[in-house]
């Protein structure tokens, strides 16, 4: 009897849930088993050999790892941003890329809400304050936060995680501005959402949250000009991606008082070195990219990245691909 050989995958890390184990019935799987990613020249090793991998935003695959991998057919990211992947690279050598749209959409709204609440009022350095031993008495002047409730709330990029986080907004009596690609009619039917542009949106947002892609468009979208721009005392608040950014003009908003305060999930670079001025300023928030971590959603963008990736494996274009003309 001829045995069937089964492709060969590897995994850049642990992922929650049953996906990987349902993985590992259908392929011959290698999994990375340690807390940091591989290593550059470990993962382009392993990709060598392998027609599938299912990596996470760490992993850069790029057209000098894909030179090195002829037998590579799939690449499954475990986000539903891509950036880390080199999709025109990709393309070219018939190489499927699949993510995860939808499945963080909520959990990632709720995040980027926790800390536009965080931040307003100062729960990080309100908890940090009483561990300190510092809190004496009540004091009607101690540690005064900005009111969330009927604040103009301006969203960049109106997508799905947009659209949430606006819906959220609207519970908060809070007056919804967004700039985006083009109007969403029906966000603003749904919630009383205004499209404006750029420069309106900076100069009357009280706080500003990114809903973007990395794309080279977006990159450091909020620099010195947008920091100038926007409303005396406003908040920042990233959850889309670090280099969204400009951190050296953040920091300098942030210790010139012309920005109010920073909550960011996602940094350049990414985690924060420890000497990073952001690090040390009492009004910034700061989490290490966590908007998506709760148990029911990572586990869901696992399963999805092992749908996407047996798909393509088997020839099949995968439910979530950003390159469909490769099964053209």
């Amino acid at each position: 009897m001829t045995r069937t050989v089964r492709p060969r995958v590897f995994v850049t890390r642990q992922l929650p849930g049953e996906a990987l184990g349902r993985l590992g019935e259908r392929v011959d799987l290698r999994v990375w088993e340690e807390e940091l990613p591989p290593s550059r020249d470990r993962l382009m090793e392993e990709a060598a050999g392998a027609e599938g991998l299912v990596t996470l935003l760490t992993d850069r695959v790029d057209a000098r790892l894909l030179a090195l991998a002829p037998g590579l057919r799939a690449v499954s990211n475990v986000a539903v941003g891509y950036d880390n992947i080199d999709v025109a690279a990709c393309t070219r050598q018939r190489v499927a890329v699949g993510n995860t749209p939808g499945a963080l959409t909520e959990t990632s709204a709720d995040f980027a809400f926790a800390l536009i609440l965080g931040l307003a009022r100062r729960v990080a350095e309100a908890d940090a304050y009483v561990r300190a031993g510092k809190w004496r008495t009540w004091s009607p002047t101690l540690l005064l936060g900005t009111d969330v409730y009927g604040a103009t709330l301006g969203i960049v990029g109106a997508g799905g995680i947009g659209a949430a986080v606006a819906r959220r907004a609207r519970g908060f009596g809070m007056r919804i501005l967004y700039t985006s690609r083009e109007p969403k009619p029906a966000l603003e039917a749904e919630v009383g959402a205004r499209w404006v542009d750029k420069a309106t949106l900076l100069a009357q947002a009280d706080i500003l949250s990114l809903h973007v892609p990395l794309t080279p468009q977006t990159r450091h979208w909020v620099g010195r000009e947008e920091l100038r721009e926007m409303k005396p005392g406003a908040l920042l608040v990233n959850t889309s991606r670090g280099g969204v950014v400009d951190p050296e003009a953040l920091v300098e908003a942030l210790r010139g008082g012309r920005l109010g305060g920073a909550a960011l999930d996602v940094t350049e670079p990414e985690p924060l070195p420890v000497d990073s001025p952001l690090m040390t300023l009492p009004n910034v928030l700061l989490a290490p990219h966590i908007a998506s971590a709760s148990h029911a959603t990572r586990g869901r963008m696992a399963s999805m990245a092992v749908d996407n990736l047996l798909a393509a494996l088997e020839g099949r274009r995968p439910p979530h691909c950003v390159n469909p003309e490769v099964f053209a």
